[in-house]
């Protein structure tokens, strides 16, 4: 996954650096609002950079957007696996301050360079204790996102596309038993990701990461959880 692996460009604090948007597949921004100045952190990868798109159609600011809140802070990289991501977060600077709410979406480099699920469940623990302390310990203002199926894209057209999706699963299963051993919010957006293989405008046209389309999808489901926790 050349695609993924390649680029490693840290993304912290991009408030008004995205480009114009052309398309905008989030909900209308009426349907759900919150205080304009809450603070929202981003942590990730590629799927939260939104590689191969411009950056405002990425899932965290189509979330702003859609919340009429203001721009993300993000630490996240194209190529990150949990340990790049945990590296980073100590360099970012993040760590001084407090924030409303906090994504975490990390492992599908992990499953790539063929790295232990053990490994992958310490790191992914390590990481999510520190989106809780983030979110000032308020497990219902984290939430964890799945890891998305590249099996079913182009970029994996000569690969073991069984194996790929069964690793991911598997992946899948331990960040999700540790979301919610930790009482946080858990969204599955597998199943979105893996309507690319009947749905291709779901896929940037690097034919590998997700388009600002199935971004859409995914804020579809995760806004309204955002709203209903930020509300409480």
């Amino acid at each position: 996954m050349k695609t993924i692996l390649s680029l490693l460009i840290s993304v912290v604090a991009l408030s008004g650096c995205a480009k114009k948007s052309e398309i905008n597949n989030a909900p209308n921004s009426s349907d759900v609002y919150i205080n304009p100045s809450s603070n929202y952190l981003a942590l990730g990868d590629s799927y939260t950079v939104g590689q191969s798109i411009p950056l405002d159609q990425s899932f965290p600011y189509q979330l702003t957007k859609l919340l009429g809140a203001d721009n993300p802070t993000i630490v996240a990289a194209t190529g990150w696996t949990t340990a790049n991501l945990i590296n980073a977060i100590d360099q970012s600077g993040v760590l001084n301050k407090k924030y409303d709410f906090v994504t975490l979406l990390i492992g599908v480099n992990d499953q790539y360079q063929g790295i232990s699920s053990t490994t992958y469940s310490s790191n992914f623990t390590k990481l999510l204790n520190t989106a809780l302390a983030l979110a000032n310990n308020k497990a219902k203002r984290v939430f964890v996102l799945s890891i998305p199926d590249y099996s079913v894209t182009p970029y994996a057209a000569s690969a073991n596309r069984a194996e790929i999706a069964a690793q991911i699963d598997q992946f899948n299963a331990i960040n999700k038993q540790i979301a919610l051993s930790a009482g946080v919010n858990y969204l599955d957006i597998t199943d979105i990701s893996r309507k690319a293989n009947d749905e291709p405008d779901l896929i940037a046209g690097d034919g590998l990461h997700p388009s600002a389309k199935m971004y859409g999808l995914w804020v579809q489901r995760l806004g309204p959880l955002v709203r209903s926790a930020l509300s409480q």
